[in-house]
């Protein structure tokens, strides 16, 4: 596995530990903060240290290059879905004799909209609150990620950092875009999305383009 995974470790947990308090300027309290609350200074000097390259090929790509959907791997009983439910959902209720793993019902305040947004698992609801890969598997892949081991995409794609309860049609329009091409709509959560994608990036060595990093600084210039 790479150095950067490892050195990024205290990241991952400082995102858990504060998930819930949103940073300075947010009104939402929004999930998960990205960065432990980085301030756009220092976002704007992780950016500067990432790779700028253009976008490789789809070649190769398929989503099980990244392992099963929502892995347990972290072994705590619950897959990876269910927990960032658990983490960014309000007022969850869970399935008798799951031990709090299958998340039932809840309330999200969507970091995206800013809407508020009931939760209730089953075949016509669940897909109103959906899990966005903050960075985009299919834009991982182009930036870096084919040359990752198997392990570490895995780990990529259920990484809490990397992963935020949001409104379903929202992750639907934004399917696999950069932030070149697609940014959340509520203006107010724009730095945190882009510094969070910049952690992302970095934790597990993958570069941007140079229409992303421009979209990145404008962002993060404005905040």
């Amino acid at each position: 596995m790479r150095a950067g995974l490892g050195r990024s470790a205290a990241v991952a947990a400082v995102v858990l530990a504060l998930a819930g308090c949103g940073p300075a300027g947010e009104t939402l309290g929004d999930p998960a903060p990205a960065g432990g609350g980085k301030p756009a200074s220092e976002a704007l000097a992780d950016l500067k240290k990432l790779e700028v390259k253009g976008r490789a090929p789809m070649t190769g790509f398929d989503r099980g290059e990244f392992g099963p959907a929502w892995a347990d791997v972290d072994h705590n009983g619950c897959d990876t879905r269910n927990d960032i439910l658990k983490r960014d959902l309000e007022g969850e209720t869970f399935k008798k004799g799951t031990q709090d793993c299958i998340v039932l019902t809840g309330t999200l305040r969507d970091p995206y909209s800013g809407k508020t947004i009931a939760f209730e698992r089953g075949q016509k609801t669940s897909m109103a609150v959906q899990i966005d890969h903050v960075v985009a598997l299919a834009d991982a892949w182009q930036k870096g990620a084919r040359q990752l081991s198997k392990e570490e995409r895995r780990q990529l794609a259920n990484d809490p950092l990397n992963l935020l309860a949001v409104d379903g049609p929202l992750n639907g329009q934004k399917s696999a875009a950069d932030a070149a091409t697609w940014l959340p709509p509520r203006r107010a959560y724009r730095c945190p999305y882009v510094t969070r994608q910049i952690q992302v990036k970095a934790k597990y060595g993958l570069w941007v383009t140079t229409a992303e990093k421009e979209a990145m600084e404008r962002v993060l210039k404005s905040c």
